[in-house]
């Protein structure tokens, strides 16, 4: 059974939340609590195996409560976040603050019984009570200073070898600021991801990450050119190629149907890079659930690609990795803290 503890400002949200659980025969729900101070009090004595916990609340809010719960013990937390710009920034703090995953809260909060979402949910807390609590990696970017304190200057050179295809979704979020960050400005490739979030988060995702690293990091737009030097993040709910016209290689957005249950596809975006002619590619999957980018990382390897795989270790899930590496196409499997240098290794700088 996994115990769950409920932790949220709103007495009819916990109830739905609970009548949604109950009827699941591995999930018991063992208590919970109106506001952080309430939930750090009780945490010890109940022993949940993971926790549901709300950003905004009042006595003690939920991003200073996750901080207590990540710093004193090792129980996964996922965050109920609502759909708006400072609710997204929030729900970003807490995913780099060590939560798992997160909830979007509908502004109508029966929806959270519709089916679809409540085995969305449902899914979400039993991937999370399996996870394992992120590593602790120093942010230092490649001239040895802390990254918070880095002069963050960009350049736009446009030759450039390689494109660099990143693909991840559980974890991927703090894990790509271990990432991105150590790029140096005139690494010699573009870079595309895709992370699976909801529209809205993708776009605060690649702003946070952008003010933290010495490339450029954006929200992918459809038809603009990619260039050297700068990350593109696909948008929630998109499928993100990359194609090729003349001499330039553009960003081809759509809502083509769902793979594997899923938009943005990993597979979609690695599928697109391996057609290119004329450019060296690297694929790159990281931390996440399924198999998304397994049948990508075997296209890009038959067209000469180098591949690299998070090893299970540093990954919040294994899922992705573990797949990817199945397909016995991966070239190396490294922690997450060696990710960045392997790719640099490779791609160099130019």
């Amino acid at each position: 059974m996994i115990r769950v503890f409920i932790v949220d400002d709103s007495p009819f949200l916990r109830r739905v939340l609970k009548g949604m659980l109950v009827d699941d025969e591995e999930i018991v729900i063992i208590g919970e609590a109106q506001n952080g101070k309430e939930a750090l009090e009780k945490i010890p004595l109940l022993k949940p195996d993971m926790i549901i916990l709300d950003i905004e609340m009042p006595v003690k809010d939920g991003i200073s409560t996750l901080k207590n719960i990540v710093k004193t013990y090792d129980i996964p937390v996922i965050m109920m976040s609502n759909f708006t710009t400072e609710g997204t920034t929030l729900t970003l703090k807490a995913l780099e603050e060590g939560a798992i995953d997160f909830i979007p809260k509908p502004k109508n909060i029966l929806n959270l019984k519709e089916n679809k979402t409540k085995q969305n949910i449902i899914q979400k807390i039993k991937v999370a009570s399996k996870s394992k609590a992120y590593e602790k990696y120093t942010k230092i970017d490649r001239k040895g200073r802390l990254i918070e304190e880095s002069n963050l200057n960009h350049t736009n050179n446009k030759n450039f070898e390689y494109i660099v295809a990143i693909g991840t979704s559980t974890g991927g979020p703090r894990a790509l600021q271990e990432v991105l960050p150590l790029f140096p400005e005139n690494i010699n490739s573009a870079i595309v991801v895709v992370q699976h979030m909801p529209s809205k988060f993708t776009k605060s995702l690649a702003d946070r990450l952008n003010t933290l690293s010495n490339i450029n990091v954006k929200e992918g737009e459809h038809g603009i050119k990619i260039e050297k030097g700068t990350c593109y993040i696909a948008p929630g709910d998109f499928h993100m190629k990359i194609v090729k016209k003349d001499k330039d290689y553009l960003i081809e957005l759509s809502k083509s149907p769902i793979v594997k249950g899923l938009r943005p596809s990993v597979d979609v975006l690695m599928k697109s890079v391996a057609k290119i002619d004329g450019i060296k590619k690297i694929g790159v999957i990281m931390t996440g659930m399924g198999t998304d980018g397994s049948d990508g990382i075997l296209d890009i390897k038959k067209t000469n690609g180098y591949t690299i795989a998070q090893d299970e270790k540093s990954s919040v899930i294994f899922g992705m990795p573990k797949a990817a590496i199945g397909t016995g196409c991966i070239d190396k499997v490294v922690s997450l803290n060696k990710i960045a240098t392997e790719i640099i290794r490779i791609v160099g700088v130019y």
